[in-house]
């Protein structure tokens, strides 16, 4: 069954090829420490996650680089304002390194909770200096760079097919226009290595052939991945943000040091919104993992609501939408620890269901279908038991929502909360629906939820 996945460059689904049989080189766009990631950063890195864990449920070993940006990203993407690091350090009065530190062990930690496989390879920008320099030399030497006042430029008018990923009219973008320092040749050239404005006044800084100063942040992905991975190689994700710039300018500076195709497969995942727009730092209404725990919910109800919707469309988040997912994984937790006691024998429909699942995998990533199969099995009673749990830990390979930990916990339930499902019932019994209802509330906030069955009530624990 062939993997088929959007590429963002062609625009159209393709079957995945890879430049080696039976492995798999992915560089995903990492993380510029210097702040806490929210969860519309934590959204691209489970995006990333499935992409690597069904390139190894189709049995492809995969090689995972993520680069660590630590210095060079400025404020603004158009190579102005202060370095994002530097700034950070001197607001906490700490040093750089120190910042990088301290938010990537963070970072990791967050992805560690909502089960995301580690990369094998995590490059800082910082220790790749020598790497990013050579590469300046290669697009020196082949004509395509240019010195300003404040750095060495990327000329973009010499690179013919730049702005196809983005599918960007570059006409009208060609005209000179002045920058805070220096002049640029055209409006959408971007800066490989950017001058120090006073030396000793950056905690980041580097000789070079150019001067004393820091890399551009686009150069860093460049060097990194090529290091890591090859001139050519097969997938590199992103969110859709990336897309007009960073991986824009990547492909430029990339093919045109090496004269080959830079990467095969483009991956991008659209934002997580909230509140109608994209959540960032920037507009200040953002949420933490932290946050979330501390509002009492697991971080895997997080996960599993970032598989119920597409990659390639928004994800809009609310606590309500997380409040669904978060009832519906611990309703699958449930079933999975009823399954766990039931005996009968059943039909073994593995072949079926694993077909099922694979389809959907195959089809773009489809999580949202693939989820449906999942309910679909785990509700079929004639499935036996123990093949199912067995087939359900496979597919947890993919999903990474905990199977195997999904047994029943024996819950002490508190003489208050048994009075007032009691209490609950009399109102039920009288029809008085509303007021029952206030009850289940006051029930949800001990930390209980209460399933009516036709057996009598049920408590689960939040």
């Amino acid at each position: 069954m062939e993997l088929k996945l959007f590429n963002t460059l062609t625009r159209k689904k393709e079957v995945f090829k890879p430049i080696k049989k039976g492995h798999a080189g992915m560089y995903s766009c990492g993380p510029t420490v210097y702040w806490y990631q929210h969860i519309g950063n934590l959204r691209s890195y489970i995006f990333a996650d499935l992409v690597k864990r069904v390139l190894q449920f189709n049995d492809y070993k995969v090689k995972h680089v993520v680069n660590v940006t630590d210095v060079g990203h400025l404020t603004s993407d158009k190579d102005e304002g202060e370095d994002k690091i530097e700034k950070a350090a001197r607001e906490q009065g700490k040093k750089a390194s120190e910042i990088a530190k301290l938010y990537l062990d963070v970072f990791l930690k967050d992805l560690k909770r909502v089960n995301v496989l580690m990369a094998d390879v995590w490059p800082l920008a910082s220790k790749h200096i020598k790497e990013q320099i050579e590469l300046i030399k290669k697009l020196e030497k082949k004509g395509y760079t240019y010195k300003t006042s404040d750095g060495i430029y990327f000329n973009s008018a010499k690179f013919k097919s730049y702005g196809e990923l983005a599918k960007l009219k570059i006409k009208g973008l060609k005209s000179g226009k002045r920058i805070s320092r220096g002049e640029k040749k055209n409006k959408i050239d971007f800066a490989l290595w950017k001058f120090s404005e006073e030396p000793g006044l950056r905690q980041q800084e580097w000789k070079s052939p150019w001067g004393l100063g820091f890399p551009g942040w686009h150069l860093e992905c460049s060097a990194m991945s090529m290091k890591y991975l090859g001139k050519t190689f097969d997938i590199h994700t992103g969110g859709e943000e990336h897309i007009p710039v960073h991986h824009t300018n990547e492909i430029a500076q990339s093919e045109s040091a090496t004269g080959k195709k830079f990467v095969n497969y483009w991956l991008h995942g659209r934002w997580l919104m909230f509140s109608g727009e994209k959540m960032s730092k920037s507009k200040g209404e953002i949420f933490t993992l932290s946050e979330l725990v501390r509002r009492g919910y697991n971080p895997l109800d997080f996960r599993y609501l970032s598989l119920l919707t597409h990659y390639r469309k928004p994800l809009h988040f609310s606590l309500e939408n997380l409040d669904a997912a978060q009832n519906a994984y611990k309703k699958m937790k449930r079933k999975v620890s009823e399954l766990r006691k039931e005996e009968h024998k059943g039909l073994d429909e593995s072949k079926e269901y694993e077909k099922k699942f694979l389809e959907a995998l195959n089809d773009d990533l489809n999580l949202p279908r693939a989820i449906q199969v999942v309910w679909k099995m785990l509700d079929d009673f004639d499935f036996s038991p123990k093949k199912k749990l067995n087939l359900l830990e496979k597919f947890d390979s993919v999903l990474g929502l905990d199977v195997k930990e999904m047994v029943e916990k024996k819950t002490k339930i508190p003489e208050e909360v048994i009075e007032l499902v009691e209490e609950r019932e009399k109102l039920r019994k009288a029809k008085m629906w509303k007021e029952a209802d206030l009850f289940r509330e006051r029930i949800r906030e001990k930390g209980f939820v209460v399933e009516d069955r036709a057996e009598g009530p049920r408590l689960v624990g939040v």
